[in-house]
């Protein structure tokens, strides 16, 4: 059984982008284009992994995240925060508000994979 993961992302580009290198790695994808909607398929899918955006309308990453690990059901998920507006500082708010891991835009895609085995616990190879 391959390990779910849900992309969370307002951007359709980019969710074909990660759908496509997600799935030639093996993984199950699930996808939503805002933070609510992201919430809602976390708690009715159980994802094992979730690649949340943080600049999404309806509401952000920022939120979604923190919502989601303050939630019983949703708390143990492994989070990565994803965003294109990389500042300093926002690694470490995306972390502070529960994120496990952290990548900017553009995404270097073996670094994601890296990421994702990495939290999920896999052999890198």
């Amino acid at each position: 059984m391959s390990e779910k993961i849900l992309v969370v992302e307002d951007n359709e580009q980019n969710r074909i982008l990660l759908r496509y290198l997600l799935k030639h790695h093996g993984y199950e994808v699930i996808e939503a284009a805002d933070g609510a909607t992201g919430i809602a398929c976390a708690r009715e899918q159980r994802p094992d992994l979730i690649l949340m955006d943080l600049q999404m309308p309806v509401l952000d990453g920022y939120t979604a995240i923190k919502l989601l690990k303050k939630d019983k059901a949703t708390k143990d998920i492994k989070i990565i925060a994803v965003t294109s507006f990389a500042m300093k500082g926002d690694r470490e708010k995306a972390l502070e508000a529960g994120a496990d891991g952290y990548i900017s835009k553009p995404i270097d895609t073996e670094l994601l994979i890296g990421l994702i085995k990495g939290l999920l616990g896999e052999k890198l190879q």
